[in-house]
């Protein structure tokens, strides 16, 4: 995809942000804004944004969070603390989608996040209930949970030993940065009490949250408990599935993702079976 860059403020410091656009354009239908993953960019999410919002017929945006693919890298010396989600949900993605107009709440956005961006997703909707028409969250996190420690934790010890840098590097301009700021902030210590129950609880948006049953990194108890703080929650659970449904079962995320989006009237289109 090709992609282009959005020039910002975060943290008082001038970033750079990679983004592109998907979809049909149209001047004032919903956006669907899509939040990538620990370790993801735009190219991480390969065609799905393109896929999902053909098969929706609205407009996506998709960029590379600061840290992330060739969007600003993680300086040397910046060691991300357990907040590093919050603050990506309650400055740098709003001063992002400002500089693009897109915050003046003149139109709908639908966020789509996955992971980590699922949280964020959660955070901002939370924050920002005149923003956030809903979201789609997939494989989300609300608390730190043991499996998803041990997987993360698996993954940084053969980091160095394996070609994963070699194979991140087409997705980032800096992969140690992005993996290690990552790495290093969830295996932190004061990490593991991290939870965002309380925001979540503060939800009023519809909401949409998928989990693959067999993910590696999180158990169903996430997107369970979603739904108990936010009773307005639609849940899915995908078979034959882990921690990335977009490439496991994109057909099935589809077609639940754009049957939702027209329940809650953020898109015309019906609701169809799409081949991965």
């Amino acid at each position: 995809m090709a992609t282009q860059f959005a020039h910002t403020v975060f943290q008082g410091q001038p970033v750079a942000v990679e983004y592109t656009w998907v979809g049909p354009p149209h001047p004032t239908a919903p956006v669907l804004v899509f939040l990538h993953e620990g370790l993801g960019s735009v190219s991480m999410w390969r065609d799905y944004p393109a896929m999902l919002c053909a098969a929706a017929g609205l407009p996506g945006l998709v960029f590379s969070r600061v840290g992330y693919g060739q969007s600003t890298p993680r300086a040397a010396h910046e060691e991300w603390q357990p907040d590093f989600m919050h603050q990506q949900a309650f400055e740098a993605v709003p001063n992002f989608l400002n500089h693009l107009g897109l915050w003046d709440r003149q139109r709908p956005l639908c966020l789509f996040g996955h992971s980590d961006g699922g949280s964020i997703a959660l955070l901002m909707a939370s924050r920002y209930p005149g923003h956030v028409a809903g979201a789609v969250v997939v494989a989300p996190h609300l608390f730190v949970e043991d499996i998803s420690v041990q997987s993360i934790r698996a993954i940084c010890a053969s980091y160095e030993a394996s070609d994963l840098s070699q194979r991140l590097a087409r997705h980032h301009a800096d992969p140690d940065a992005a993996f290690w700021g990552w790495g290093n902030a969830w295996l932190r210590p004061s990490f593991q009490t991290w939870n965002i129950e309380s925001e979540v609880a503060q939800i009023t948006q519809p909401l949409l949250a998928v989990q693959g049953v067999s993910d590696e990194y999180g158990t169903l108890a996430q997107i369970e408990r979603i739904a108990q703080l936010a009773t307005q929650t639609t849940l899915v659970t995908l078979p034959d599935c882990g921690h990335s449904p977009h490439r496991d079962q994109p057909a099935l995320l589809t077609q639940h993702t754009v049957a939702w989006l027209r329940n809650q009237h953020l898109c015309s289109e019906p609701p169809r079976v799409f081949s991965s």
